[in-house]
């Protein structure tokens, strides 16, 4: 173990980056299986085998009806939607990292019915429908797993990696499939589906010599475990573990909070009480997981080839590339964006941009016809780009660090499942009834979309606390204490601390040994027994 860097004067070691990039390969699966199925829709052997086609051996002549298509798309949804719920109780049972070599297998046993196919489309609808349980569970250990693992100071960006990885596995697969769509017969698209036995292989190898988080161990009472956890996140050698500040604080706060729990019986009934407001934090990032769906951004990742295909652009395929580079990209400057600037106004920022670009796509598309005019055509690809930029930056990767970071340790797995099958729930209606709708209202879909970008901004706003900086117990607080209000939430520090900003200067002047300013510790002493007197 060793020092990678110091961030905000807290050491960060190189195990906590490992961790992050390693079980961000569950995003890569999702990813990548999302992004290539608006390719997979377009390719001639895929119309040949599993369309409708008025003329035999002509792909030109082959279609999908409304209804087929949408269940090809959407049933991986509806496996995703199992499989969230089912994760939780896998991932507390065998453990984080357990629980997501276990989802990959059941991801596999989809793929391999998929590539099976010859030419029941039913039967590729149902591979993916096996690989969507693989791919729900993950996304419910995953961010969970992130969050309870990584150093407090950069736990939004490693978080944050998921959803990087999720923009770039539909990249990968808009670029696997420009290369393959010429290839002859079902390897166009066979190809495809069988690259994606690769991720998970890379996930479950890797995982094995990461750490087990140390939230799930301290509550299962492995304390030892849990401390070198710990302290492989922080590149704090073997030696110093006993005695380091940081370590013995972050554990002792777990083990307050484990205490605790055990007092409190634990199922899925407390996920929905008022205690500690439980319901409103469960009903809030379910409802934020629904307007990440609601943004509009998957319309463009699963229709994409064929919405490009209808405003005249010649080559489909190298546009959805361009849509996919500029989600990638964007997302990194999402990693810093929600680091620095918290996760409140990043949101509600970022839903404002989304829902100006959104509402220039939609009337553009609605005053002319952008098939036969071109200058029309560009105009809602650059809004398109302008509108996934916003997208990549904010709403992209802030949810997933939500769902890790919200919810306290006794009840975080199943919480988070409940969010997470919120998003697939969604997930689901619109891969399935997107088609029916544009078929009704064309480019005017994106005047929804704008509204829906809207309301999610002002929901952060009213609701949302801010929850940067802090360790998970602390956001536990917070959420508890009757005090606090969302839009007060950025100054509110747990109790011994005047501030946010004191929380993190005195943090950093005891991981450097250096003497508390004078009066911190009589003003730690006044403010403990004031808020203790106040809850």
């Amino acid at each position: 173990m060793a020092v990678l860097c110091y961030v905000k004067g807290l050491p960060v070691g190189y195990m906590a980056i490992a961790l992050a990039i390693i079980a961000s390969m569950g995003g890569f699966i999702f990813g990548y299986d999302t992004g290539q199925i608006s390719d997979i829709l377009i390719m001639d052997d895929f119309l040949l085998r599993f369309g409708k086609c008025t003329t035999p051996g002509d792909a030109s002549t082959c279609a999908f009806s409304t209804v087929r298509e949408g269940l090809i798309v959407a049933l991986l949804s509806i496996g995703t939607l199992v499989g969230s719920l089912l994760g939780a109780p896998t991932a507390d049972y065998l453990g984080r990292r357990y629980a997501m070599v276990s989802e990959c297998l059941v991801f596999c046993v989809g793929v391999i019915i998929q590539i099976s196919s010859r030419h029941v489309w039913q039967q590729f609808a149902v591979g993916r429908l096996v690989s969507g349980f693989g791919i729900g569970a993950l996304s419910a250990a995953v961010p969970m797993y992130q969050a309870e693992a990584a150093p407090s100071q950069i736990r939004g960006t490693l978080t944050a990696t998921y959803q990087l990885f999720i923009t770039f596995g539909i990249l990968v697969a808009y670029c696997i499939s420009i290369g393959t769509r010429h290839l002859g017969g079902a390897g166009s698209w066979r190809t495809v589906v069988g690259i994606s036995f690769v991720w998970p292989a890379i996930l479950s190898f890797g995982i094995l010599f990461m750490p087990e988080s140390p939230r799930w161990l301290t509550a299962r009472g492995r304390f030892d475990e849990a401390r070198l956890s710990l302290a492989s996140g922080r590149g704090v050698p073997r030696s110093e573990v006993e005695d380091h500040f940081i370590i013995n604080r972050e554990m002792e706060e777990m083990r307050e909070a484990v205490e605790y729990e055990k007092s409190v019986q634990s199922g899925w009934v407390d996920c929905f009480t008022f205690e500690r407001k439980q319901l409103y934090r469960t009903c809030l990032i379910a409802t934020l997981q629904m307007f990440q769906q609601l943004t509009g951004a998957n319309y463009f990742f699963y229709y994409g080839a064929t919405v490009f295909k209808s405003v005249g652009i010649s080559d489909s395929y190298v546009t959805q590339i361009i849509l996919g580079a500029v989600n990638f990209g964007c997302t990194f400057g999402g990693l810093y964006i929600m680091e620095t600037f918290g996760r409140r106004w990043p949101l509600i920022l970022g839903g404002i941009w989304q829902a100006i670009w959104l509402f220039i796509f939609a009337a553009a598309g609605t005053a002319k016809d952008p098939s036969t005019d071109k200058s029309i055509g560009k105009l809602m690809i650059v809004s398109a780009c302008l509108f996934i930029l916003g997208y990549a930056m904010t709403w992209a990767p802030g949810i997933w660090i939500l769902v890790g970071e919200t919810f306290p340790t006794r009840t975080r797995a199943k919480q988070a499942a409940i969010a997470t099958a919120s998003n697939w729930l969604w997930n689901f209606l619109l891969a399935f009834f997107t088609p029916f709708i544009v078929s009704a209202i064309k480019f005017r879909y994106g005047f929804v979309f704008a509204a829906c970008n809207l309301t999610g901004a002002v929901i952060v706003y009213f609701f949302l606390y801010e929850s940067s900086d802090l360790s998970l117990e602390s956001v536990d607080m917070m959420y508890s204490d009757p005090y606090c209000k969302p839009w007060q939430s950025g100054k509110w520090a747990p109790p011994g601390f005047k501030s946010r900003a004191d929380l993190i200067e005195q943090t950093r002047a005891a991981e450097q040994h250096k003497p508390l300013a004078a009066g911190v510790e009589e003003a730690r002493i006044e403010k403990t027994d004031h808020t203790a007197n106040k809850v």
